[in-house]
């Protein structure tokens, strides 16, 4: 992974694995490998793209690298500071530079509450501003996300989809963070309406200078907003390169079939699908070796027994980390 002194921020061998417990006594009976060994570099100003098929993990290493999930090992730099090193005092602090955006705005706002109260509620937590200020730093957050003012007194249900995402973009800016996880930000809307979600995002990036680690498991949906992406299967990371070579030279086979999902807009160019066999492994028992070589159709018996580790096949400048045994040759 890239190295950068000037990173935002900086995650090394991140694991978050959940106890699995049974028995009378409920004592620990296995382990739940959700991250295992994530590494993974974003810089100020730029989105990384975390994309992958449902349970890989990337849910929870978003919220890991917020703190919101504890994790197993691993360190967590936000500008030179390790999080997991910080009292809760000095976390909190930091918070305002580290926001979330959740999947579905419908269970992420207090549907008892107006949009005011849910929009003041960070500057109440942080004592910033009077009442009557915070009313007005509501209304221009809604004014910043393409709502009009009246929507202060409003309720969540009283708005659509699409609306609501917005409320949750703006609750999320509030504080003038520097790094915001997207987490499946726009998976649970229209397609039309996603298109919208993500143009704001990408205007809010360029007036805001915010870093994004944007995660979704459609790979056409990072397309256009990521610098860079990292492709999860069981876990861990199997690909990380810049957005346009992922897409022209992707190099694992997993990220292969990825993109040959990708709907092609033109009917007269034909694509090659490729159809991944069987089911995604438990993350209770992942296979030895590669995880992935119980779907791969190119596995070889090496893969069945020793675990690949990122290597750089990128050519030139490029830097394309891939882990798999066979990533020159296929």
């Amino acid at each position: 992974m890239s190295s950068s002194d000037k990173a935002l921020m900086k995650i090394k061998d991140l694991k978050v694995h959940f106890p699995i417990r049974g028995g009378v006594f409920l004592k620990q009976v296995g382990k739940v490998y959700a991250v295992d060994g994530v590494d993974i570099t974003i810089n100020p100003g730029e989105t990384v793209g975390l994309v992958g098929e449902s349970g890989c993990g990337k849910s929870t290493f978003g919220k890991a690298i917020l703190k919101l999930i504890k994790s197993t090992s691993g360190s967590i730099e936000f500008e030179g500071q390790n999080l997991n090193d910080m009292s809760k005092h000095s976390l909190r602090e930091l918070r305002k530079n580290l926001q979330i955006i959740f999947q579905d705005p419908s269970e992420s706002l207090n549907s008892r509450l107006t949009i005011e109260k849910i929009l003041s509620e960070p500057f109440a937590i942080h004592n910033i501003g009077t009442k009557k200020e915070r009313r007005s730093m509501v209304q221009d957050l809604l004014k910043k996300v393409g709502l009009p003012a009246d929507s202060i007194s409003k309720y969540p249900h009283e708005f659509s989809g699409g609306q609501k995402q917005r409320i949750g973009i703006a609750r999320a800016i509030s504080m003038n963070p520097k790094l915001i996880v997207c987490d499946e930000a726009v998976s649970a809307l229209d397609v039309s309406v996603q298109s919208q979600i993500m143009n704001l995002l990408m205007d809010l990036q360029e007036e805001l200078k915010l870093s994004y680690l944007f995660i979704a498991h459609d790979l056409a949906v990072v397309r256009h907003i990521s610098d860079r992406v990292a492709v999860m299967y069981l876990g861990k990371i199997v690909e990380y390169t810049d957005a346009d070579t992922i897409y022209k030279d992707p190099k694992h086979p997993y990220t292969k079939a990825l993109i040959s999902a990708i709907p092609e807009p033109d009917p007269t160019k034909k694509k090659k699908r490729i159809i991944l066999q069987g089911d995604v492994p438990s993350p209770i028992d992942p296979p030895s070796g590669c995880s992935f070589h119980t779907r791969c159709p190119y596995a070889v018996e090496k893969c069945k027994t020793e675990a690949p580790v990122l290597k750089n096949y990128g050519e030139g400048d490029v830097e394309q980390q891939v882990s798999c045994h066979l990533a020159g040759e296929i």
